[in-house]
């Protein structure tokens, strides 16, 4: 199973980094993708890394201040977010793959985590 952390409250122009650990699994196996969702929204692919770095691949709405990184040893993917604007408002969600589908594909997924909420002020 994967389990996110690391949303939180912050004011614009803030940075969070969000944590998701996937475990029972052989985490070397999989991709690991990022989306979010916010309210009345289609869930949106933000950031993607494949199983060796440094393959990584970003949705056009966050190039340049989001930035996706692994830690084979700890089973764990990393979401660094910067310069956090109020449209960044959305739960969180990472997921892992194992097929050679686009990141962007959400039915290319095996198994997605809960969700961290991550919400800007303005």
């Amino acid at each position: 199973q994967l389990q996110a952390s690391g949303g939180g409250l912050v004011q614009a122009g803030g940075s969070l980094r969000l944590s998701c650990v996937l475990s029972g699994r052989t985490f070397s196996n999989y991709a690991m993708g990022w989306f979010r969702q916010a309210p009345g929204r289609e869930r949106e692919f933000v950031a993607g890394i494949g199983r060796h770095i440094p393959s990584t691949t970003y949705g056009d709405s966050v190039k340049g201040r989001f930035t996706i990184s692994r830690d084979n040893a700890k089973n764990t993917v990393h979401l660094q977010i910067n310069s956090l604007e109020p449209e960044d408002t959305a739960v969180y969600y990472c997921a892992a793959k194992s097929t050679f589908s686009s990141f962007a594909q959400k039915t290319g997924y095996d198994t997605w985590g809960q969700g961290t909420q991550v919400t800007v002020s303005s």
